[in-house]
């Protein structure tokens, strides 16, 4: 875990993003590393875990942590806790709560508001168009012989 705030720390004093760090290991040895890159690389989903969870799929050539520990200097946000769930690995341990992030200025609570928030009624207006081309956009995907399921 110390490690994983070393990160997150190196990213901040060198003006990557925020004071978040990630590790992903797999077997005792750390095959991810992360830290927020939102501010240098102009990307609001660059943050620790999502850079750690490509990190070491690339370095594992798979799309999914199986078998792998997540360790995160902060409890992971939304996005994140979507991403991990994806990438479905065995475990993770975090470091500060999201109610230390929030006193630190990094408040996700309206997402966890909006996540539950009937479509009609969320900030940002969504509005589903065309459902019937998606409809058959994923029956096509259903009776597609050659796919690799996820």
């Amino acid at each position: 875990m110390q490690e994983a705030i070393d990160l997150g720390r190196q990213g901040m004093l060198n003006n990557a993003g925020g004071p978040f760090g990630c590790l992903i290991v797999k077997d005792d040895a750390i095959i991810g590393r992360g830290w927020n890159r939102v501010t240098s690389e102009n990307d609001p989903t660059a943050h620790a875990e999502i850079t750690a969870i490509r990190d070491a799929c690339k370095n594992l050539q798979a799309f999914q942590l199986d078998g792998c520990e997540i360790y995160t200097s902060c409890e992971p946000c939304p996005m994140c806790m979507g991403a991990i769930y994806w990438a479905r690995p065995a475990k993770v341990y975090f470091s500060a709560s999201r109610d230390d992030a929030a006193a630190a200025g990094f408040d996700d609570s309206m997402i966890y508001e909006e996540l539950i928030a009937p479509v009609d009624q969320r900030k940002i207006a969504m509005t589903c168009i065309i459902p019937e081309k998606a409809a058959r956009l994923f029956n096509e995907w259903i009776n597609k012989g050659n796919k690799t399921a996820y």
